[in-house]
C-alpha cells in the first residue's frame, strides 16, 4: 500500500485501486491552487502507474466538494481573472487527465456538490452517490460561468433542456431527481456508501483494465464521430484487445476457471 497528502488532496493506493480524496473539510473541499495541483498530481500517478487498475475519487467530510473557493476568488479584486486563469488551467489539467486515463473513475458523491464539485462528481464512468448528497451549478449566484466539464457533461446526461434549466436556474437537484435523470448511476445509503464503493471497485479492478480503458475511450468520443467512423474504431479497438487481455479471458472461460486479469 501507499499514500499520499499534501495540500487538500490525499491519494492511497492499495490492491490496484487509487483513491483520491478531496481533503478540505474544514472549507467544503473548496478547491483552490495548491488543492488543484495536488489533484493534478494524483490524476498523473493514477493515470501512470500500472498497478494502479481502477481510480476512485471522493471528499471527506459532510460535503463532497463545495466547488472553487470564494474566499481566493472574492479577495481577488482586480486580479480575478488572472487568477481564475491559472486555478481553472490547473483544475482543468486534471480533469482531462482523470477523464480520459484509460483505467475505469468511480465518484462516491459522499454529500453535496455544488459549482466545480458538481463537475467532477458526474465525472465518474459509474457515480454511487450518499442519499444526502445533492446538486448546485451555483455559477450564476456569483456571476460566473461553468468550469470543470459541467457544460459538456450535463447535455450529454440529461439533454440540452435540462441541462440549460439546471445551470440558468441554479435551483438544486435532490438525490432522488440526480438518479431518476441520470446524473448519478444510483444511490446508496450514506453508512453503506464507502463499502459498495470500494466492493465496486475491487471488481472492477479484477476486471481487463486496457478493455475498459478502450471502452471508455470509445463511450467519451461517440458523440463526435460519425457512425461509420465509430463502426473501424471498435473494430480497431477489438482487434488490440484480441491480442491482450481477450487471451486470457478466452482462455479461462474454455478452461472454467476465473480469469486473472492482474497477470495478462
Amino acid at each position: 500500500m501507499s499514500g499520499a497528502g499534501s495540500d487538500g488532496v490525499t491519494l492511497a493506493i492499495a490492491d490496484g485501486i487509487a483513491r483520491i480524496t478531496l481533503d478540505r473539510p474544514a472549507v467544503g473541499n473548496a478547491i483552490d491552487l495548491p488543492l488543484a495541483r495536488a489533484l493534478l498530481d494524483a490524476a498523473i500517478r493514477c493515470e501512470g502507474d500500472p498497478a494502479v487498475r481502477c481510480v476512485v475519487l471522493t471528499g471527506n467530510g459532510k460535503l463532497f466538494c463545495a466547488g472553487g473557493d470564494v474566499a481566493l476568488m472574492g479577495g481577488a479584486g482586480a486580479q480575478l481573472p488572472t487568477v481564475l486563469t491559472e486555478l481553472i488551467a490547473t483544475f482543468h489539467a486534471a480533469v482531462t487527465r482523470l477523464a480520459r486515463m484509460a483505467k475505469p473513475l468511480v465518484t462516491l458523491v459522499n454529500g453535496p456538490a455544488a459549482g466545480a464539485g458538481f463537475s467532477l462528481a458526474i465525472l465518474g464512468d459509474v457515480v454511487l452517490a450518499a442519499r444526502s448528497a445533492h446538486y448546485t451549478a451555483a455559477y450564476g449566484a456569483i456571476g460566473l460561468t461553468a468550469d470543470g466539464g459541467l457544460s459538456w457533461l450535463l447535455p450529454r446526461l440529461v439533454g440540452l433542456r435540462r441541462a440549460q434549466e439546471i445551470i440558468l436556474t441554479n435551483r438544486r437537484i435532490k438525490s432522488e431527481e440526480a438518479e431518476a435523470i441520470g446524473l448519478v448511476t444510483r444511490l446508496v445509503d450514506d453508512d453503506a456508501l464507502e463499502a459498495e464503493g470500494l466492493a465496486l471497485a475491487a471488481r472492477l479492478a479484477d476486471a481487463p483494465t486496457a478493455a475498459y480503458g478502450a471502452a471508455r475511450i470509445l463511450l467519451h468520443d461517440s458523440f463526435d464521430t460519425g457512425f461509420e467512423t465509430q463502426l473501424d474504431r471498435e473494430l480497431r479497438s477489438m482487434a488490440i484487445a484480441g491480442a491482450g487481455e481477450a487471451q486470457e479471458g478466452l482462455a479461462a472461460l474454455l478452461a472454467k476457471r476465473p480469469p486473472n486479469f492482474k497477470g495478462a
